[in-house]
């Protein structure tokens, strides 16, 4: 047998050749403002709770973890509230786990999956890594989605699975309720709703939590990996009817989630309210980069998030550069005349306004 020397060698699925796998650069940067982490570390007095719970984990790892991670899902039942309970519940190694459970329960060849554009970048790549295929829809000028248009376009494709980020990313855009009652009204399919960074929405405004009541077909995704700061850990989860839920257990793998990141995430859990703390804090930082953009003639967009998409940049990539140069990473999103920079620590921050400031005054 020939040396394998490419993937031109191997019998790969014809549908995978010449796409390159998912991956923001990464840098030994001073600040790294680039994947929408939370920059903060966990505080120590969690850190030393979770790592109690882990202790008492490791003493029975050579034993199967609850297959059905039961006390996890009561947690994150207690953390969302609206009266569901841990059937109603599911988690994975990550919300993008998550979000490929459901692309294989739901997808597959021959059938499709929908997104508003631009929107995650891993929807396209989940949906292809499971053989359906990707429509992309549109948005407005200034990303939203209204009920009327965004119902049209999902009856006009009938997709399988629609998937619908709010706050999306990497715009930052809110998305309505009314859309997402539209959408699934008009669906035949499943319709998600990625609520990744929902705990950086304003607090008064309520979550698509509301509207799982009598719509089966409807789940809502979320992570730890922001707001808890939990990126590391990876740690993803969703609410759906109890039937969608057993649909998700067709497809996962034995034991998917380790008796140690269950052990992790329940005790993050038991201190929500400590590791919540610094939300507040992270949004006062992304209200104050909108702020000074706009003020160095930027023009960012309105963002339910923890990073700022913004526009007015004249040459994108030499801008990252100079950012890069000068110790600060961000995000190339692809989209024209715009970076994407996350909200860090007043001092991260102060970095990359500083930063921006000095290639501003130096053009």
């Amino acid at each position: 047998m020939g040396r394998v020397t490419s993937l031109d060698d191997l019998p790969l699925r014809d549908d995978l050749r010449g796409l390159t796998p998912y991956g923001a650069p990464q840098a030994p940067l001073p600040v790294a403002l680039n994947v929408n982490e939370n920059t903060h570390p966990i505080p120590d007095a969690v850190a030393s709770d979770i790592l109690d719970d882990i202790a008492v984990a490791l003493r029975d790892v050579n034993r199967y973890p609850d297959r059905e991670f039961t006390t996890l899902r009561e947690s994150f039942a207690d953390y969302l509230g609206h009266g569901l309970s841990a059937d109603r519940i599911w988690a994975g190694n990550g919300s993008n786990e998550v979000l490929q459970h459901i692309a294989q329960a739901f997808g597959g060849p021959g059938r499709t999956a929908f997104g508003f554009a631009p929107t995650y970048s891993m929807y396209p790549l989940i949906t292809q890594g499971t053989g359906s295929t990707w429509i992309a829809g549109k948005r407005e000028p200034d990303y939203t989605v209204t009920p009327d248009d965004a119902a049209a376009q999902v009856a006009a494709v009938e997709p399988d699975i629609v998937l619908l980020c709010s706050p999306n990313n990497p715009t930052g855009t809110p998305l309505g309720l009314d859309v997402v009652e539209a959408v699934y009204e008009a669906s035949r399919g499943i319709v998600v709703v990625d609520e990744a960074y929902q705990e950086f929405a304003p607090r008064d405004e309520p979550s698509a939590l509301t509207l799982l009541e009598g719509r089966p077909r409807l789940a809502i995704s979320r992570t730890m990996s922001k707001a808890f700061a939990f990126a590391g850990a990876r740690v993803g989860y969703l609410a759906a009817d109890p039937a969608f839920i057993d649909a998700l257990r067709l497809v996962r793998l034995p034991y998917h989630l380790s008796a140690l990141t269950q052990a992790a995430a329940i005790a993050a859990l038991r201190n929500a309210d400590t590791m919540l703390a610094m939300v507040d804090e992270i949004v006062e930082q992304r209200d104050r980069i909108t702020a000074t953009l706009e003020a160095l003639g930027y023009a960012p967009h309105e963002s339910w998030s923890n990073f700022v998409l913004f526009g007015g940049v004249v040459d994108p990539k030499a801008t990252w550069q100079a950012l890069y140069d000068r110790g600060v990473l961000v995000r190339d999103v692809g989209i024209a005349g715009h970076l994407r920079v996350t909200a860090g620590t007043e001092a991260e921050t102060t970095a990359f306004l500083d930063a921006l400031a000095s290639i501003e005054s130096a053009s």
